[in-house]
């Protein structure tokens, strides 16, 4: 970490290319050094100069002078703010390497675009104002940057100019970063004195820091070396897709993540434990001798074995993990908390639509103490450790030991949005011993014997909307009709199997999971399962649906204006919530998600429950179920 322990000494490597991020605090002048990089290098155009002079004129923050920042601060709320906002990417090249810079934004707010643009970085350069020193956001970027894998750091003391290029503030600062970064697991960093707006040990070597005898930026940058690191692991291969033009060749196409491989190699599919031998190594510039991590290449085999889209293939002596449940740090980026036993989808390598939930927070983090505090849910921006239990094993490495393979996202399965980012820990071992019994006598059996067909008929609504009253009469109706049902209502449920359980958004999600299993259990047993819950979240009924069979579940929705409900306050809940008696109260200061296309829509108002109570039952009919 000294600064005079660079050596400049030249290397013949190829060029290759480099992933960078900058991060820091707000106004450290991470967009100002990229343009001072781009334009020092001359890699701007004629025209691009010209519209930053334009841009400098109209927008710029340094007077007469060119401001650099502009040239990456591309939104027009970037420029009006003189903040970033968005991750901006720069590609540039020099005689020696090439760059991919992302700029990220400062701002706490701005946290999941930061880890964004890590997640990919192989090394950071994390800005410090040289007049204000580590602050809050310096720690939790540094932070993040260590926790997403990245191993070296650039510590550019910025705006050094302003304290008189003085050395004694490096120092300062450095001592501080130290003492701060010392068990963040840094491979390196390179402390440099610099002043992005003049230019100072960017480029090249600055006159006004003579005390200073290491590298400028671009020298370093341009010698680190980050690619052995992947070189040196495990043969990891997802599989992107099959590749089978005719019926002659079939190629599995996709990039090596780590490792090496050649023809005549024994390769393995991780989850099948599948042997096979690497026949060719196959790209549109010929066959290769040899693939390494980095390379888009198809493998063709000698064996035939059965390889899809998301499998990983691996060395037989250097297999990954195969497990159905995972601990891992989890970045939660969405708006919506995420909430433990509510069920998500997974993409991890080449593999997406992993049905997984969070089983358990053990703690989150305060990124800027690495305090470790008790929680039930995780919020925007908000970083935890948690369990995860995925519906089918799946691949993978932890992420200490391969990026690549040890990362995954969660999506919600409802609207399909990017909701939080993983880093794999360890493997979870709880179920290894555990496996599937037999059983001799099969839901088919069960619904036989009951001349029924078994299924889920859930009601959902408000309170006071009609469903217990409704799902009552049709189980008087089925019983008198010699079906075999059982009746879950939730006020019932919550006197037992959910008396632990409050009303929180957090606690409701694990209701409905409880239920939902319960159900299932129910439907195995050739039951005809009614169930009334308000179960106010969609992600929540879609993950019941998930536990039954195609057309085994079937959502009714008990629709009641919310005045109508008020009026009626059977029970006197809504009088109580409106004095603030009760707390998170569905359609008072909780929401309810109507459902979008519910098997059945009961509209209340103008009928009866015994009339409603007849629309399910000849829906049931209609269906096959009776």
């Amino acid at each position: 970490m000294e600064a005079g322990s660079w050596s400049g000494a030249g290397r013949s490597e190829p060029k290759d290319l480099l992933r960078l991020i900058t991060c820091g605090s707000v106004d450290d002048g991470k967009s100002t050094l990229i343009g001072r990089l781009l334009h020092d290098s001359r890699l701007i155009m004629d025209d691009q100069l010209q519209a930053l002079a334009a841009d400098s004129v109209r927008h710029g923050t340094v007077g007469d002078e060119l401001d650099f920042a502009l040239l990456v601060d591309g939104l027009e709320a970037e420029r009006e703010q003189g903040i970033t906002i968005d991750v901006a990417y720069r590609f540039f090249t020099t005689p020696r390497r090439s760059f991919m810079v992302a700029d990220t934004p400062g701002h706490e707010q701005y946290t999941r675009n930061m880890a964004t643009g890590a997640s990919n970085a192989q090394a950071a350069i994390i800005l410090v104002d040289a007049r204000k020193g580590v602050l809050v956001q310096t720690r939790r970027h540094s932070f993040i940057c260590a926790l997403l894998g990245i191993r070296h750091v650039v510590l550019a003391v910025n705006k050094i100019d302003l304290v008189d290029y003085g050395k004694d503030a490096f120092e300062r600062i450095l001592a501080d970063y130290r003492a701060f970064s010392a068990a963040l697991g840094f491979v390196s960093v390179m402390p440099i004195p610099l002043s992005a707006r003049h230019g100072d040990n960017v480029i090249a070597r600055s006159a006004n820091t003579p005390w200073y005898d290491g590298p400028c930026l671009l020298d370093y940058l341009e010698r680190i070396d980050v690619q052995s690191e992947t070189a040196s692991r495990p043969f990891r291969f997802p599989v992107q897709w099959v590749n089978r033009p005719d019926s002659e060749f079939r190629g599995y196409a996709g990039t090596v993540a780590s490792g090496s491989i050649a023809p005549g190699d024994d390769i393995v599919v991780a989850a099948s434990g599948q042997l096979a031998r690497v026949a060719r190594i196959v790209t549109s510039d010929g066959d290769l001798v040899r693939a390494v991590a980095g390379d888009a290449v198809t493998i063709t085999l000698a064996d035939d074995i059965d390889v899809g889209r998301g499998d990983m293939l691996a060395r037989p002596t250097e297999r990954p993990d195969v497990a159905d449940q995972f601990a891992a740090h989890l970045i939660w980026m969405d708006q919506d908390a995420l909430l433990p036993g509510r069920s998500y989808l997974l993409r991890i390598g080449t593999r997406s639509g992993v049905p997984a939930s969070v089983t358990t927070i053990k703690y989150k983090i305060d990124v800027n103490t690495r305090e470790h505090l008790a929680t039930h849910g995780l919020a925007l921006n908000e970083i935890g450790f948690c369990n995860l239990a995925t519906a089918v094993p799946v691949s993978f490495d932890t992420y200490e030991a391969n990026r690549r393979t040890g990362a995954f996202i969660v999506i919600d399965r409802y609207s399909n949005r990017t909701v939080g980012a993983g880093m794999i820990a360890f493997a979870l071992r709880r179920a290894a011993n555990i496996a599937w019994q037999p059983l001799s006598v099969g839901r088919k059996d069960r619904a036989g014997l009951k001349n029924q067909k078994p299924c889920m008929v859930w009601f959902t609504g408000l309170s006071g909307a009609g469903k217990s009253t409704i799902a009552n009469l049709l189980d008087q109706k089925l019983f008198a009709m010699a079906h075999h049902t059982m009746l879950l209502d939730g006020d019932n449920l919550r006197h037992g199997l959910s008396r632990d359980l409050g009303f929180t958004e957090a606690d409701r999600v694990e209701n409905i999971r409880r239920a939902g299993e319960v159900a299932k259990l129910m439907v195995d047993a050739g039951l005809i399962v009614i169930c009334s819950f308000i179960s106010p979240y969609r992600a929540e009924r879609e993950m019941v649906r998930g536990l039954v069979g195609e057309g085994e579940f079937i959502e009714v929705f008990v629709d009641t204006p919310i005045e109508e409900c008020v009026q009626r306050d059977p029970k006197g809940l809504y009088s109580k919530a409106k004095a603030g008696k009760i707390k998170n109260f569905t359609g008072i200061d909780a929401p309810y998600e109507r459902p979008e296309a519910p098997e059945l829509h009961l509209q209340t108002i103008g009928a009866s429950p015994d009339e409603l109570a007849d629309v399910v039952i000849r829906a049931l009919v209609e269906r096959g179920n009776l």
